[in-house]
């Protein structure tokens, strides 16, 4: 059985930074709200577990989030979406053909990847279909997220067609959306199949896709 005291993700993994000392305590916190919250969701999640997790006390807790709602929102803003920028957009601002640092992403993540992480599925996408419905905060959150990934994808594929990296007639908008979706069906569909390959397979799908983008310049 799994020891949910302990983070059991890995592609999913949050991003550590450095933090000074009296930043400790609130980002152990967010780090086991994550957890958490990525486990059971945000409704199952348990204040007490969290607790349990970090070695605090309740007091220290709702010291720095006044409530279960603020620390779920906190759990969006600085670790998800900074997962999704370190995974997904950050590579797209380095010099070079964006088709390239896409498919490299895509190979990265399928290498990375494990059962744990396609049973655990993606922390946005999950939040997306569990809250987004019933929580105007946590929707707003959530397409601001996904928003800012399609806006980088659309961006680096336009700088790339300057570059003849991305043939002219490309719908950049459109593409990213197509990318976006495409890529956490891809994950949705892993997760209900409890399979690897069909991940891989739709990776390879997304690829070509990507290879159809390609211009004059290789």
């Amino acid at each position: 059985m799994a020891d949910h005291n302990r983070p059991w993700w890995h592609f999913w993994q949050s991003v550590c930074c450095d933090i000074d000392k009296s930043e400790n305590a609130r980002q152990k916190i967010l780090e086991a709200a994550f957890h958490e919250i990525h486990r059971v969701g945000f409704q199952a999640a348990s204040i007490q577990n969290i607790v349990k997790e970090t070695g605090l006390t309740k007091g220290a807790l709702y010291h720095h989030f006044p409530n279960k709602l603020a620390l779920g929102y906190a759990v969006i803003d600085e670790i998800i979406s900074p997962l999704i920028d370190f995974h997904w957009i950050s590579p797209l601002q380095a010099d070079g053909n964006p088709i390239d640092i896409l498919i490299d992403s895509i190979i990265k993540g399928g290498e990375q990847m494990t059962m744990d992480d396609i049973m655990s599925g993606c922390p946005l996408n999950k939040l997306a279909q569990e809250m987004s419905a019933i929580d105007e905060g946590f929707r707003e959150r959530i397409e601001a997220s996904y928003m800012t990934w399609r806006s980088a994808i659309e961006r680096a594929l336009e700088a790339g067609k300057k570059k003849a990296y991305v043939r002219e007639d490309v719908n950049t908008e459109q593409f990213a959306i197509v990318f976006v979706a495409t890529l956490e069906g891809c994950l949705g569909m892993a997760k209900s199949s409890q399979s690897m390959e069909l991940l891989l397979s739709c990776g390879g799908g997304l690829i070509s896709l990507l290879e159809g983008l390609r211009g004059s310049k290789k």
